[in-house]
């Protein structure tokens, strides 16, 4: 099921306790340059203006082709590295703090209440988004713009299996691309 953008009205679409969204990137590849604040920069941007508030986290990994061809033949089923690959975390399946078992964290556990909103990884390979951002989308800092916001989406629900959520989804990119990538900085 597709997600649209939030309402103007200010609801939220994923809301965690009172703090601050957290975006941890991790540059784990030497093929291309990555500009980490600058692109912890726009998920944190994307992921407010999509309506995520509160104590919540997403993981941005850039990785080499060997680790992301390993991940898309794991997870996906397919053979080689691809751009762009996301794992949405779908809290409502996390039972926190209670063993398989059903009984209680424990005494040796801390309060769950602080505990954020996690929201998933999105998995980025610079060297393929290299290679494809000439008949893609341009030039590589747009490829890799491009493939941030394609991930978020994906990890805050959106897809783009039928063509009409594919019509719903580039039309999000691009509002999103022109609001916090493509604007003058």
């Amino acid at each position: 099921m597709i997600r649209p953008a939030p309402p103007s009205n200010g609801r939220s679409r994923r809301r965690g306790d009172e703090g601050e969204i957290e975006v941890f990137v991790a540059d784990e590849q030497s093929a291309q340059p990555v500009e980490v604040e600058r692109w912890e920069a726009l998920a944190r941007n994307v992921l407010q203006d999509e309506g995520v508030t509160g104590d919540a986290e997403l993981a941005l990994l850039f990785v080499d082709e060997p680790t992301m061809a390993e991940l898309n033949l794991k997870f996906m089923g397919y053979e080689g590295p691809t751009d762009v690959l996301s794992f949405p975390i779908d809290d409502d399946d996390i039972m926190i703090g209670r063993s398989p078992d059903g009984s209680s964290s424990g005494p040796d556990r801390g309060p769950i209440d602080d505990v954020p909103l996690l929201l998933g990884d999105v998995v980025v390979c610079p060297a393929v988004a290299a290679r494809n951002a000439p008949s893609h989308a341009g030039t590589y800092d747009d490829e890799i713009a491009l493939l941030v916001v394609h991930g978020i989406l994906h990890v805050l629900g959106m897809d783009h299996a039928e063509p009409e959520e594919t019509t719903v989804m580039q039309a999000r990119e691009r509002e999103l691309l022109d609001r916090f990538h493509r604007s003058p900085r």
